[in-house]
């Protein structure tokens, strides 16, 4: 399994240009598959740098409705027009952040055919399934960080029932890829117990010298799995927790090409 960031926070050089945002292209024996659209079509962008042909893509999943995950959705379904999209039903929904700043996906593109709409389980095949986890985990105890949803008309936290994960399996192997986590990796790997986990994990507003990065990292590596991380994780966490995960934890910049 092959894969290959195509949309990061921070690039791997200056030919490949970064965002704030995430699309990740994975090649699997069975699948060409693309994670995310990233903010703008710089995720196309970069991939013909990459010799990364995405209209060969034929399975595309958005992990949430964040425009910086799902913002490139219309520029994919210009350039693809056979791949189903899988997205949560509630994909679509008023997301925020703060209560001015609509960061939820263009609701032009709702309607769209390719788009394929899941609930909390959905098998694609023998190789591919999605989980929301809605009912399985309790989210970690820490802040959504100002990121909200208009549910019955009130502003409330988010609740991120919009997120799911997918989960790839290939010569007896488990790779869960997440988008940002927003549920909590520690409970997403210790649920779905994957080999490998690759995503943000939302810390990226989380002081390290609070402790808490700590135990999240000693409770990530008792789970037995291997982590590449990336985007919402921050470069400040990703360090701190890198000198307690060892070679047990990893970095993912745009350009970059991870063999699992």
């Amino acid at each position: 399994m092959i894969i290959k960031a195509l949309t990061e926070n921070t690039s791997k050089n200056e030919n490949i240009f970064s965002e704030h945002g995430l699309s990740l292209y994975i090649e699997t024996e069975n699948h060409k598959i693309l994670f995310d659209m990233g903010q703008t079509d710089l995720f196309y962008k970069n991939a013909q740098t990459m010799g990364v042909d995405l209209t060969s893509v034929d399975v595309a999943v958005l992990s949430h409705g964040h425009y910086d995950h799902g913002g490139g959705l219309e520029k994919f379904l210009e350039i693809n027009s056979t791949a189903p999209v899988y997205l949560s039903r509630f994909a679509f929904g008023d997301y925020y952040n703060g209560s001015e700043k609509y960061i939820g996906l263009d609701k032009v593109l709702k309607n769209h055919p390719q788009l394929v709409f899941v609930g909390d389980e959905k098998k694609i095949d023998r190789e591919l399934s999605l989980f929301s986890l809605n009912e399985e985990i309790n989210k970690e105890k820490f802040e959504p960080f100002g990121l909200n949803e208009i549910s019955d008309g009130q502003l409330l936290p988010d609740s991120f029932r919009h997120e799911h994960y997918l989960v790839i399996e290939e010569k007896g192997k488990k790779v869960v890829i997440s988008g940002c986590s927003h549920k909590g990796v520690v409970s997403i790997a210790q649920t779905l117990c994957p080999d490998v986990l690759i995503g943000g994990f939302h810390y990226s507003k989380i002081d390290p010298e609070s402790g808490l990065l700590d135990t999240r990292a000693q409770e990530l590596l008792k789970t037995g799995a291997a982590f590449y991380t990336c985007h919402c994780t921050g470069e400040e966490q990703y360090e701190y927790m890198k000198k307690i995960m060892q070679n047990r934890l990893n970095y993912i910049r745009a350009g970059d090409e991870a063999e699992i």
